[in-house]
């Protein structure tokens, strides 16, 4: 199987407030970043040489905002990529088939970074819209306008990007259902290949999670806001479908032959290597993991060490694996792949499921159902092994 690239960026403009990943606003810190990234890349021969003769099949950057990385960082970033992966990239017009991902903020493309991004291996670009609400946009801190979003999505086709996906978010204090029709439409009117949608959460270490504690935002009632989260991904799904969307995974759609691959690749079991600060790696043997820390992260790349803790996965470790991220998706769980062991396990957890239509199988796949995607969590917490 072929491995895909991930490399976290973690620059930010300013942070949002519901957001829990890792992120600095220190822009002065990009340069030595991107250095120390593509020393990483050296670094690793134990990951580089596995992939070698297979080469990569994906690259997605993430963040952060790469987008905020200069065009010159980029191209450090890919020719580094080149080199050490020995992987030819799509450049300019190359149709490779590899799929080359970078997140945006709709304010970052402008006609000029659009066009260079064009020049660059890239030929998918993934979007934080959120909302086409601007109140609620400045409740979240975006730092763009819902009138944005669209001008980025015609910059993006007018620059030859055809593969753009789009993150929408729901479950807003005060949001009703209407308000979340309105933000469908106004994300089906965009006519993208690919659509992201999440429920609003409230993480721990958040601004948000700060504010709720201490009652600055008002949500509504615990019993009436999971009817209502219930009805807006209900709306979702029924509007998305209907418009020719493909409901692959628990949050994401996808027109026919644009799912993302990348993401994908995480749900399929496939081997995937992270470079950056608080970036994860994957080799099914083990998983590995940098400190989230971007100064600890480059003073230990520039003494030559990996900053990174790593975990073995035993058998059980990763039947658990296969199972909360296999069942996420509409091809399910593939039981072949299991051991004998692990299959019968899993067949006899699973028939309560099976007879209350939560689950079905198709063949050798166990699926969640549409009715059983709504308390998928506890169906895999039951599925896999205590």
């Amino acid at each position: 199987m072929m491995a895909g690239l991930y490399i976290h960026i973690p620059f930010c403009k300013s942070r949002c407030i519901y957001c829990g990943f890792y992120s600095t606003v220190n822009m002065e810190l990009r340069q030595r970043y991107v250095d120390a990234v593509c020393r990483e890349m050296e670094m690793r021969p134990s990951l580089t040489a596995a992939r070698r003769k297979e080469g990569l099949e994906t690259i997605y950057l993430g963040g952060g905002t790469p987008s905020q990385l200069t065009v010159h960082q980029l191209r450090q970033l890919f020719l580094k990529i080149e080199k050490v992966y020995q992987t030819p990239l799509p450049w300019g017009d190359d149709k490779s088939e590899m799929e080359v991902t970078i997140e945006c903020n709709p304010d970052d493309i402008t006609p000029s970074y659009a066009e260079s991004l064009s020049q660059l291996p890239i030929n998918r670009v993934s979007m934080g819209v959120q909302t086409f609400n601007d109140s609620r946009l400045q409740f979240l801190h975006r730092r763009h306008n819902a009138s944005q979003v669209p001008t980025a999505v015609r910059l993006l086709r007018n620059a030859g990007i055809r593969n753009i996906s789009i993150d929408l978010m729901y479950g807003f204090p005060e949001e009703t259902l209407d308000d979340w029709r309105h933000d469908v439409e106004e994300a089906l009117a965009l006519d993208v290949e690919h659509i992201s949608a999440y429920c609003l959460m409230i993480e721990e270490g958040t601004v948000l999670y700060e504010q709720m504690r201490n009652k600055k935002s008002d949500m509504n009632n615990e019993g009436e806001k999971e009817e209502l989260e219930r009805n807006m991904y209900e709306l979702l799904i029924d509007r998305l479908t209907a418009a020719g969307y493909e409901h692959y995974e628990i949050s994401n759609f996808a027109r026919s032959g644009f799912r993302s691959r990348h993401n994908s690749s995480y749900w399929r079991d496939v081997p995937y290597i992270g470079l950056g600060a608080a970036a994860h790696s994957y080799n099914i043997e083990s998983r590995q993991w940098n400190v989230s820390d971007i100064m600890l992260y480059m003073e230990a790349i520039e003494r030559g060490e990996l900053p990174l803790e790593q975990e073995i996965s035993d058998d059980d470790t990763h039947y658990n694996d296969r199972i909360t991220t296999a069942l996420r998706t509409s091809d399910g769980l593939d039981l072949s792949t299991l051991s004998e062991r692990h299959r019968t396990y899993c067949m006899k957890e699973a028939r309560r499921f099976l007879d209350d239509g939560l689950l079905r199988l198709d063949g050798q796949r166990l699926i969640l159902t549409r009715k059983g995607i709504f308390v998928s969590d506890f169906i895999m917490s039951a599925l896999v092994c205590v």
